[in-house]
């Protein structure tokens, strides 16, 4: 089980390295390594060895930035990645975009490790640098694998945003039934996986589409099987969103999205502890198919 406390320490951290820090965890800045330092700490700790993935973006005034990539054992076999994006913009701290996302994955992580659930594929744990200017973290990831790497690759589960205050419980469309495209293969049975844990917590989530607004992107391009949940960001809850997730129809579901007002008073905590229950369940599941998604080794 997730405990709330624990949600409510890593983004207290988040919100300390912002504060202390410019009020932001912008790439490339003291805020950001402060980020970084509590999750490789809270990892380490944990009995992984996290490592930064350097990688650098921008021609005029380059950028020096990174990932932080933990992995739950060396396995040569298939590889599950959950991934969120530890960067917040300049003009806040980001404490929903995407401390929520980042507090989910750790927490995952921790969970996994005190609990002893090993799986027989690899887990990998990726918080990405970059993804406010780019997604260049996770571009950079997808762009050094070998033909063989990405092959490897089971599906990847992307975290970004989950604790919109006037939330919606979406999950990516992977099978492209709701919207203009589809995920790579596979992605239809991650979908269905999300959308069964959910339905069995009595919550009737509704489909996203791959719109290239968040590090699932690269992968997408890759043809590595996506997945992933999402609570809302600028967009505007509709009426009848309203009546199936309750809170306000025509108003934003994250009026803080990308502002100086997005700090953890911004975060739901109780969607935030939802989503990270249904993330756990989703890896547990995910992590347990031999042979890879694309394979047919599914719940499709």
């Amino acid at each position: 089980m997730v405990e709330p406390s624990a949600l409510t320490r890593h983004l207290e951290a988040f919100q300390d390295a912002a504060d202390a820090n410019a009020g932001n965890r912008a790439d490339a800045t003291k805020g950001y390594e402060a980020s970084a330092a509590y999750v490789e700490e809270q990892l380490r700790a944990a009995g992984y060895e996290p490592r930064r993935q350097e990688f650098s973006y921008g021609r005029r005034n380059p950028v020096d930035a990174f990932n932080i990539l933990a992995d739950t054992g060396s396995s040569s076999g298939g590889v599950l990645v959950l991934g969120a994006h530890l960067d917040s913009v300049e003009e806040g701290p980001g404490l929903n975009d995407n401390g929520s996302g980042v507090a989910a994955v750790l927490e995952v992580a921790l969970r996994l490790a005190e609990e002893g659930a090993v799986s027989r594929e690899r887990i990998r744990f990726a918080f990405w640098g970059g993804e406010e200017d780019g997604m260049h973290g996770s571009e950079y990831y997808v762009e050094q694998l070998s033909r063989e790497e990405a092959a490897a690759h089971v599906a990847y589960l992307n975290v970004d945003v989950v604790g919109s205050p006037n939330a919606v419980a979406f999950v990516y469309d992977g099978d492209g039934s709701d919207s203009k495209e589809a995920g790579p293969e596979g992605s239809g049975a991650i979908e269905k996986v999300f959308q069964d844990i959910l339905r069995a917590e009595g919550v009737q989530s509704l489909p996203f589409g791959f719109i290239a607004d968040s590090d699932y992107d690269a992968f997408v391009k890759a043809g590595i099987p996506t997945g992933g949940i999402f609570t809302g960001d600028e967009g505007t809850k509709s009426e009848a969103e309203a009546r199936t997730f309750g809170g306000q129809a025509g108003e934003q579901y994250d009026e803080c999205y990308h502002q100086a007002c997005d700090t953890i008073k911004n975060v739901d905590m109780a969607m935030l502890e939802l989503m990270t229950e249904t993330l756990m369940s989703a890896t547990v599941s995910l992590g347990s198919i031999e042979g890879g998604l694309a394979k047919g080794a599914a719940t499709e």
